[in-house]
């Protein structure tokens, strides 16, 4: 240390209280790393790695980053899941003594990310703290964009991965020595191990009395039974560790995050993160692949604000009737009125995003266009205002009077800033002439200096009669007059030479060295004072944070309905009647998504009844490419717009709450984890067997096809008869074991749809209708010659396919069902498989059927319970 510069040693002081963070410091007009962060920098940006001298013959590595680029460099380290502690000089280097003084201003996280450039506009950015207390566990999540706060706690077995799943933290901070890497848990998320960076976090700051203490210390409260944090100590631990860990971040005030709330762990219909990727809920910016989701569809909001809360609902749909029908009233009454929701979608349109705004506001990152930015939104709400109050539905009526700014801000931010605004509060030019006195007074003392020092030159020939006398400026001598010396002995006493040139002196008087100090420091001691006088303008809007966070959540949630009710008109949905039933019934419903890729009069809707008698599991088959796939998700997806409280694409529909939907489709290694495809889908259908209820719906999507044909066979029947038998919950179970529709005759509440085609010849035409009974082949031949499969392959497949079929009747002629009845309940036959090798494509053609058979290993007996 005692060889490095002292301007390292200030570098190496401020590194040692970050040393888990990357320390950028700034240095000129570039933020610079050092040492180790030098070539993790230069490796994950792809910048170039130099070197600085610190002592003799020594050099250590450095890698530079412009100041003004950090926001996209800095984009890229947090994506990468890199801390970043940010170290400015927070000194005027030309009034500093010595060395600039310079300070840690922020650490950014992956979670604790307020820029825009940094955030996607229409996404929360949470950070969550997790901790377990012996069986309880406890959840702290705030995006400190916005103020958001919540907490959440539960009792094993619940699991915190449900709340983690909906809410989708960008960062999990945990107490450090903590993790154990055998099992899952708050510290490492089943939701998505790759969606959050884990944190470790000092231990002692989840001890519930300190935690307890910091957070009634933030929320400045004497205890916390108003938040119901005191019957949920898990809960108010993780939450005075987050309140700490972004104190520790966020060198600024919090105060926006304030309105903290208790959820319940069970509330609402639960979509786990396996659903929402199976089903094309939403993509995230975080996501490797996306295309075109629900989110997509519905999101017609004008407002960012609005699009992240209808992310929240449909991460979150409702599980109470009365709630749901209480948000179909506010949608139904938008959609009658095109008028009126035409004038509210169009004055939502001119609001900015005043949630983040005020995020900004709270902390140094907001300048003076966020300022701006506030004050044209509060100048466009009242336009939205009346347009709202004409609708007599209770869930509008009750935002009225939450749509209420405060009414003197907009006018006063309106008087104080300029038009024309820089990024920095520090450059000047913030402040609207006529607003404060002493910034008047500033300008008007520079302007006369100025003029004044104009008007010097002819002053001063009329007063010497120096006819060749000249007033000029330099950044070396500033102010001068210059005479030639042929004239200099017209020179006043007043005159104190300056300077000397070959031909001229140069001279300044008293006056003029007392206006050029004044010209020179005015500019400085004008952008102080507008400094003082933005901070006095963000004081005023942050002591307004709740009342106008309040107002910005009521606006979100009329840009959710407005936009609600505009994809219901514009896709011709149907208001669907949720009940507390069990029946599922939609007539003509369509797959929103694909609908819209496909167009709605090119779509075939179909009918679903599920839950009413006798038809409680529906084994779906069909050929490939028919529709299946579309048919069971489309039925999920109905089921969950109906209780976010939306429209449905449907002629009609009626929905039995869903308290949890569970879905096992496609197939993926886990390879980071060692799972292959089979152990994959075996732990999701392992999930949904132990936490599906009679209340849930279950979509299942060829169970067992990842391992040998009978073995998952006799999974996927052993796995329905489950479901019938103990679990109880509706179910769509599509297949390619035909086997499996023989359930049908042996267990009460299982039933067979199945895709329909019509077969012209060898061609088959996809007719994408659904309709009762089970379907007679896959058709999987014909969707091959559809792929492009050569055609002597397809040839000497149809050949097999014959030969196995003939197998497979003569395995059944002698074990048909007596008429009338139900048949016992069994296995699937195996004797519809023949074990290969097959016989060569000649040799089938020369023996008779039974011959045939035998020589491809004869059919083997049926399988009895």
């Amino acid at each position: 240390m005692t060889e490095l510069t002292p301007m390292m040693r200030q570098y190496q002081a401020l590194k040692d209280e970050h040393p888990h963070a990357i320390l950028l410091f700034r240095l000129g007009d570039f933020f610079e790393a050092f040492f180790d962060d030098a070539q993790l920098v230069s490796r994950e940006l792809q910048l170039t790695l130099t070197s600085r001298p610190v002592a003799k013959g020594r050099r250590i590595p450095m890698c530079g980053i412009p100041h003004h680029a950090l926001p996209t460099y800095l984009r890229r380290l947090i994506d990468r899941g890199h801390r970043v502690a940010i170290c400015d000089q927070v000194e005027d280097p030309r009034q500093a003594r010595a060395l600039v003084r310079r300070e840690v201003v922020r650490v950014v996280t992956p979670g604790t990310v307020i820029e825009d450039d940094l955030l996607t506009a229409r996404e929360n950015n949470f950070v969550a703290a997790a901790v377990t207390q012996g069986d309880r566990w406890g959840i702290a999540l705030a995006d400190v964009s916005t103020g958001e706060f919540v907490a959440a706690h539960g009792d094993a077995p619940q699991r915190p991965d449900d709340v983690l799943a909906r809410w989708r933290p960008r960062e999990i901070i945990v107490p450090d020595g903590g993790r154990n890497d055998d099992e899952a848990g708050p510290d490492r998320p089943g939701f998505d191990a790759a969606a959050a960076v884990v944190t470790p976090y000092d231990a002692w700051r989840f001890d519930p009395d300190v935690a307890a203490r910091e957070l009634r210390r933030h929320l400045g409260v004497a205890a916390l039974d108003a938040f119901g944090l005191e019957a949920a100590p898990a809960a108010a631990a993780a939450a005075g560790a987050l309140v700490q860990y972004l104190q520790s971040t966020h060198r600024g005030s919090l105060a926006h995050l304030r309105g903290l709330r208790l959820l319940s762990s069970q509330n609402g219909l639960l979509v786990d993160d396996a659903t929402r990727r199976a089903l094309g809920l939403w993509s995230s910016a975080r996501d490797e692949q996306r295309g075109r989701t629900l989110l997509d569809v519905l999101d017609l909001t004008e407002t960012a604000m609005g699009g992240r809360l209808l992310r929240r609902w449909l991460a979150q749909p409702l599980d109470d009737v009365e709630a749901v029908r209480h948000r179909q009233d506010a949608v139904q009454a938008l959609v009658e009125t095109g008028s009126i929701r035409e004038r509210i979608r169009g004055s939502l349109h001119a609001l900015g995003d005043l949630e983040r705004m005020l995020g900004r506001l709270s902390h140094d990152a907001g300048g003076p266009r966020d300022l701006a930015g506030v004050r044209d939104t509060l100048d466009a709400i009242p336009a939205v205002v009346p347009a709202a109050a004409a609708l007599a539905a209770p869930a509008l009526r009750r935002l009225i009077p939450l749509i209420a700014p405060p009414p003197d801000l907009a006018g006063r931010l309106r008087r104080a800033l300029a038009d024309a605004l820089p990024l920095s509060a520090r450059e000047g030019g913030v402040i609207r002439p006529g607003f404060d006195a002493d910034v008047d007074g500033l300008r008007d003392g520079a302007k006369h200096a100025k003029d004044w020092m104009a008007a010097r030159e002819t002053a001063e020939r009329r007063r010497t009669g120096i006819r060749g006398l000249k007033v000029g400026y330099n950044q070396v001598m500033g102010y001068y007059i210059e005479v030639g010396k042929s004239q200099a002995h017209l020179v006043p006493a007043d005159y104190v030479r300056k300077g000397t040139l070959a031909g001229a002196e140069r001279y300044i008087t008293a006056e003029m060295k007392e206006r050029e100090a004044l010209i020179l420091s005015a500019q400085d001691r004008i952008n102080a004072r507008e400094y003082e006088v933005f901070c006095g303008l963000r004081a005023e809007v942050r002591a307004e944070t709740e009342r106008l966070q309040t107002c910005a959540g009521a606006l979100a949630e009329l840009d959710v309905y407005a936009a609600l009710a505009e994809v219901a008109v514009r896709n011709a949905y149907a208001r669907p009647r949720v009940t507390a039933g069990r029946e599922i019934r939609i007539v003509g419903g369509r797959h929103p998504v694909v609908e819209e890729a496909l167009g709605r009069e090119r779509f075939v809707a179909n009918d679903v009844a599920l839950g009413t008698s006798g038809r409680d599991v529906l084994i779906v088959t069909g050929p490939n490419f028919g529709g299946k796939s579309t048919y069971i998700r489309q039925t999920a997806l109905l089921v969950i717009l109906a209780q976010l409280g939306s429209f449905v694409p449907a002629r009609e529909a009626e929905i039995g709450l869903v308290d949890r939907i569970f879905t096992r489709v496609g197939a993926a290694d886990d390879l980071a984890a060692g799972r292959s495809t089979f152990l994959s889908e075996m732990i999701e259908v392992a999930r949904l067997l132990t936490q599906a209820s009679a209340r849930s719906l279950v979509i299942l999507d060829e169970v067992g096809r990842g391992t040998s044909t009978y073995d998952g066979m006799s999974l996927a029947w052993a796995v329905v008869e489950d479901l019938h038998d103990r679990v109880g919950a509706r179910t769509l179970f599509a297949t390619h074991y035909h086997e499996l529709t023989e359930l049908a005759s042996q267990l009460d509440r299982v039933a067979n749809v199945q895709v329909l085609v019509r077969e012209e010849g060898h061609d088959v035409v996809f007719l994408h209708r659904v309709a009762d009974g089970a379907a007679a082949s896959s058709y999987g031949i014909h969707v091959a010659r559809l792929a492009g499969v050569p055609d002597s392959v397809i040839r000497r497949a149809r050949e097999v396919l014959g030969g196995l079929e003939r197998a497979a009747e003569d395995a059944r002629s002698g074990a048909r069902p007596k008429p009338g009845g139900r048949r016992p309940r069994r296995g699937p036959s195996r004797g519809q498989q023949l074990a290969l090798p097959l016989p060569r494509a000649q040799e089938a053609h020369l023996l008779p059927a039974p011959q045939a058979q035998k020589a491809a290993g004869g059919p083997a007996k049926t399988g009895r319970r």
